[in-house]
């Protein structure tokens, strides 16, 4: 990491650190919490979905910031992040647009079950294991989870030519219906799209 990158890292921690109300009683800031620390420069070093590093960085940074609340283990939160940024692009999504889906579909809990018996972070139907025939698969593992998600999504994106409301009305099992995009759209624009 060039020292660059390592500054402009340390002064984004610092700033994800610093109280929102009020200053430390010292006119300094305080220093990033090392741990937080050790746990995103080891997440940005892995940044293979990214374009680059400084990227991996900024992102990584700004989403963990926005998940702190809702998954508080600083290692799963990163972790969580990477996969949902690397299955996203791989379907070509935009990752925020997953993390909205996950946010209202199961509120981050990887083993939600909703009242029809959908599974995991993305809710995900249990016959999908049945349809594909690979018996280790497990809608609970995160990876496997945000997998069949981002592909179904991605599916409907291209069966409604690209039109996102229809897409997500289709996830959700509710074409015609705006409630559901509407919520989606909510989400989005308030807690994960990139300022």
């Amino acid at each position: 990491m060039t020292a660059i990158r390592r500054a402009s890292l340390l002064l984004i921690l610092t700033l994800l650190v610093t109280p929102v109300f009020g200053t430390s009683k010292s006119s300094q800031q305080p220093s990033p919490d090392p741990g937080l620390r050790k746990a995103l420069i080891k997440a940005v070093n892995d940044s293979s979905s990214f374009k680059n590093r400084f990227d991996a960085e900024v992102w990584l940074t700004d989403m963990s910031h926005r998940m702190r609340k809702r998954m508080p283990d600083v290692d799963r939160r990163l972790e969580l992040l990477r996969t949902v940024h690397l299955e996203a692009t791989r379907a070509r999504l935009h990752p925020e647009l997953v993390l909205a889906v996950i946010d209202i579909e199961s509120n981050f809990d990887r083993y939600a079950i909703s009242y029809v018996g959908a599974r995991g972070l993305m809710q995900i139907m249990p016959f999908w294991l049945d349809e594909i025939g690979r018996p280790g698969d497990d809608l609970f593992d995160v990876k496997t989870n945000l997998r069949f998600g981002c592909t179904i999504l991605r599916y409907y994106l291209d069966m409604e030519s690209n039109n996102i409301r229809r897409a997500l009305a289709r996830y959700n099992g509710s074409v015609g219906k705006r409630k559901y995009p509407d919520k989606i759209f909510k989400v989005l624009s308030s807690r994960w799209y990139k300022m």
